[in-house]
């Protein structure tokens, strides 16, 4: 694609005409879903290469090869007919549920996800749960259509590549208000991946994955080990992309999440849309558990007393990054290791929910490296000074 380097400002030039678009967010989710529909498109491809079987669950009709590409521009859905598309057929099917052609009476089935669902199939529902179509233009929304339609997954360098654009797509989430949250800078989950130094065949997690920036780092670190050794087998080469469990709560995040995984490479991204705080803490076993946790919890808020009621009442806490840490504590194997962003408030707070963590923590683990981070590095998000936790599930004396 010649303009891969203009690609956002080129879909930015076309979304600012259109009076349903308000703000960086509503855009980056506008781009998302379709961005979305366009790589899995791509992917199945690829699944189709490998599988002479393979059946997509996603009706024929509403492929992206069907409606959306074209190879004379003007041709294809546009207008009212396009939106009508995609809000009363592509949407409510894609989100579980039936919907009617008007143009042909053909009632199209809602997709239909059990648990035998292969994980690459079950992600397109659970992707399009709760997403929006905003824009109200249905001339403008070809246009950005066909802009995304110009991507080649075909080409190595051209996913490579758009991968790096992409990652610029979800840092732009950092000045984007609220959505901020989503987003911990690339710099810091490279470097506590880094620190963390993972190994082929160790699983690692993270809890409240946002956007699956520390999963991706994860993933990049364990290609440097696979560079390092040169040849590895197909075994271990599974094991490097079948290594990562990320939760998201929220279903903005979770769309951008499950999109960055298959940009590189994890065909079957074993990435949950739910809550992770709403089970048992003291139910989690050593099935639960993993080998590295790499985390930046959500901090600053409060969950339901009927959330706060899964944990033990010495560590019930009112902050949700501190439930975030028994779980993390509860779930981190024995030997394991974890690096988690935390506010400075952990250390030096006083209440007795915030004591008992703490207490657990330098007792019954190894907490052996605090790093202060800068406060500049969350802005505007949020001023609150925050640390890196490394810790080990082992004892100082063991």
């Amino acid at each position: 694609m010649s303009n891969l380097t203009n690609f956002v400002k080129r879909i930015r030039d076309v979304m600012r005409n259109d009076a349903g678009v308000n703000g960086t967010a509503q855009t980056i989710e506008q781009m998302a879903w379709i961005i979305f529909l366009k790589v899995y498109d791509a992917k199945e491809e690829d699944w189709e290469f490998e599988d002479k079987n393979y059946q997509s669950i996603i009706p024929e009709q509403l492929r992206w090869r069907n409606w959306a590409h074209s190879e004379n521009k003007k041709d294809g859905l546009t207008g009212d007919q396009l939106l009508n598309f995609i809000n009363n057929i592509l949407f409510p099917v894609l989100k579980g549920k039936d919907a009617k052609d008007n143009a042909t009476n053909e009632i199209i089935s809602g997709i239909e996800i059990t648990p035998e669902t292969p994980i690459k199939k079950a992600i397109v529902q659970t992707t399009f749960e709760d997403t929006n179509n905003y824009m109200k233009d249905g001339v403008l929304l070809r246009q950005v259509i066909n802009i995304i339609d110009e991507l080649d997954f075909g080409s190595y360098e051209e996913t490579h590549a758009f991968g790096e654009i992409y990652e610029t797509i979800l840092k732009e989430l950092q000045t984007a208000g609220d959505a901020g949250e989503f987003y911990t800078p690339r710099a810091v989950t490279e470097f506590m991946a880094k620190m963390i130094k993972p190994q082929i065949g160790e699983s690692m997690a993270d809890f409240a994955c946002g956007t699956g920036g520390f999963l991706t780092s994860w993933i990049k670190e364990l290609e440097k080990v696979k560079d390092e050794k040169g040849t590895i087998t197909n075994d271990e080469s599974d094991k490097i992309y079948n290594s990562i469990y990320g939760v998201e709560k929220k279903q903005f995040p979770y769309m951008l999440c499950v999109t960055n995984m298959l940009l590189h490479g994890l065909d079957n991204p074993n990435v949950i849309h739910g809550n992770s705080l709403i089970n048992k803490l003291l139910d989690y076993t050593e099935k639960d558990a993993f080998d590295v946790i790499l985390m930046n919890p959500p901090y600053g808020g409060s969950e339901k007393e009927d959330i706060k009621q899964n944990f033990p009442s010495d560590i019930r806490s009112s902050e949700t990054a501190e439930l975030f840490m028994a779980v993390i504590m509860q779930r981190l194997k024995k030997d394991g290791r974890a690096a988690v962003i935390i506010p400075d408030g952990f250390l030096s707070g006083k209440d007795g929910a915030q004591i008992n963590l703490k207490r657990k923590l330098l007792t019954d683990f190894n907490l052996h490296t605090v790093i202060r981070l800068p406060s500049s590095v969350f802005s505007p998000y949020t001023p609150i000074t925050t640390n890196i936790l490394f810790f080990n599930n082992e004892t100082n004396g063991d």
